[in-house]
């Protein structure tokens, strides 16, 4: 590896909400912008496209609404994802991307991207299990959403590197980010949507929720793993609110939801808050990643190699897809 150090950048931005072509349009600027600042990486949020669906927080049901949340989330194989692929590759960087994936029955799942500097669609997953009130709208991953690290060759200067992504609350499960970790990855990136402040020691909300105990997670994480952690959340101000109508309920009730920061591999925050820690700031977080603290920091905490007990506890996988038509001679259907 000819060089040790890697820019990469983290958006903290909102996105154009129900809107896919909108928000394309603003993916495909903040990725050149991102590599007119030298990132060889950009992450967006859980859900950039187009729009994490913030009024099941307030209601559950919202038939209108729901509808056209599905005509404006991403196909896999569209127009739109080919022109996200074609900006990867103009710019040369890799781009790890949050959407709502939509498939050809009109399902929706929480799905998560990798496409590689050379402009291809190197992992596409699904977030395992949606948390809460995500369930009213998206469906469950299967097993191969369980192979969610890639090796992505970013040419000469640092040679091929492990990519790894979970979403969200993803972060709370030990079984899915152990199975992350013994992957190998370098480089984590979390994803989140809008996010705000805890309200104290009284207050009724999750700790967990909130913009606070999010970083912890991914911190932790960054512990746990000896990866770099690109904590990436977007943010909804008022015309996010409004078109999701959720004033009153428990999230995005006000402007903000950004909190985006790099976590270095012994668990540190690198990089100060945007605009002073104005969450309805948009921008990108820029850091430069020594690779070579990583290996310090695996010599003193590997969890799945010297500081393991494989003896003793184990974790079993299966990542075979489930799919719900099986034929009588034992293929699935695709």
């Amino acid at each position: 590896m000819a060089s040790s150090t890697l820019r990469v950048a983290v958006t903290q931005a909102e996105p154009e909400w129900l809107d896919l072509p909108g928000t394309v349009k603003k993916t495909v600027t903040l990725i050149a912008e991102a590599a007119q600042g030298g990132a060889r990486i950009i992450a967006f949020p859980e859900c950039w496209l187009s729009g994490y669906p913030g009024w099941i927080w307030t209601r559950p049901v919202d038939p209108p609404l729901n509808t056209r949340y599905i005509l404006n989330s991403l196909p896999v194989e569209s127009s739109e994802m080919e022109q996200i692929k074609s900006a990867a590759k103009e710019h040369s960087i890799c781009v790890v991307m949050g959407f709502s994936e939509r498939t050809e029955t009109n399902s929706l799942y929480i799905s998560q991207a990798i496409i590689s500097p050379q402009g291809e669609l190197v992992m596409k997953r699904r977030k395992l299990k949606p948390t809460h009130m995500e369930r009213t709208v998206f469906g469950d991953g299967s097993g191969p959403d369980l192979d969610n690290v890639v090796s992505i060759d970013f040419g000469a200067d640092f040679g091929k590197l492990k990519i790894g992504t979970l979403a969200c609350w993803e972060h709370l499960q030990p079984l899915l980010k152990y199975r992350t970790i013994s992957q190998g990855e370098v480089i984590h990136i979390s994803m989140w949507p809008p996010i705000d402040p805890h309200g104290g020691v009284e207050s009724p909300s999750i700790y967990g929720m909130s913009a606070e105990g999010c970083l912890n997670l991914s911190q932790a994480y960054a512990m746990e793993s000896g990866t770099y952690v690109l904590h990436c959340t977007a943010v909804c101000n008022e015309k996010g609110i409004e078109t999701l109508n959720t004033p009153g309920g428990i999230l995005f009730q006000a402007p903000g939801g950004g909190h985006s920061a790099v976590v270095g591999p012994d668990g540190r925050r690198l990089t100060p808050a945007l605009e002073g820690g104005n969450p309805s700031a948009e921008g990108l977080v820029y850091a430069d990643l020594n690779l070579t603290n990583g290996i310090t920091n695996r010599a003193f905490l590997d969890v799945v190699g010297h500081y393991s007990r494989p003896d003793l506890m184990w974790l079993g996988v299966d990542n075979k897809d489930k799919q719900c038509v099986v034929l009588s001679q034992g293929s699935q259907k695709l």
